[in-house]
């Protein structure tokens, strides 16, 4: 088993945060798992305000990002991040139960780097999830923080589970 980057799970259902985890240990990813329970609280991870403002450590190797939560939607969570000179780089997968086409279309549009639909069964939850896992935190090369190269870390990846 190993060790990579910090992964930012920003989830309001409980069910579903244990599951995301447990998905993750069972393909043999150990990372470090922080939980956002809404988009507010995942931008003051990221930014390190109110609670996170004394974190240690950059920003984290991937956002699992639901869209509908609580205070601030996923896509309004993107939005911001795609905006921020220091978040852009920032991988976001998508991790959602929306298959509704306007918020693919606005994900994408807005600069997700996948889109995954939540899967009902959990043997398809956990494959999926350990497909997410070993490309963004075994495969792919994020950039050093200081880049300033836009396409940096905005590689795309799809993945349909049914």
């Amino acid at each position: 088993m190993t060790r990579f980057r910090t992964i930012l799970l920003a989830e309001d259902d409980e069910a579903d945060v244990m599951m995301t985890e447990r998905a993750l240990r069972a393909n043999g990813l150990l990372n470090d798992v922080v939980v956002a329970r809404d988009g507010v609280e995942a931008l003051d991870y990221l930014r390190r305000r109110g609670a996170w403002e004394g974190r240690s450590g950059g920003l984290p190797g991937l956002l699992l990002l639901d869209i509908k939560m609580p205070r601030m939607s996923g896509l309004e969570v993107l939005r911001e991040i795609r905006a921020d000179p220091v978040l852009k780089v920032l991988p976001v997968v998508m991790l959602t139960s929306s298959r509704e086409s306007p918020d693919v279309r606005t994900a994408y549009e807005l600069g997700a780097n996948a889109y995954v639909v939540k899967p009902v069964d959990f043997d398809e939850f956990t494959s999926a999830v350990g497909q997410i896992g070993a490309f963004w935190a075994m495969v792919n090369q994020p950039p050093d923080e200081g880049d300033d190269d836009d396409s940096a870390g905005r590689g795309f990846a799809v993945f349909e589970t049914r």
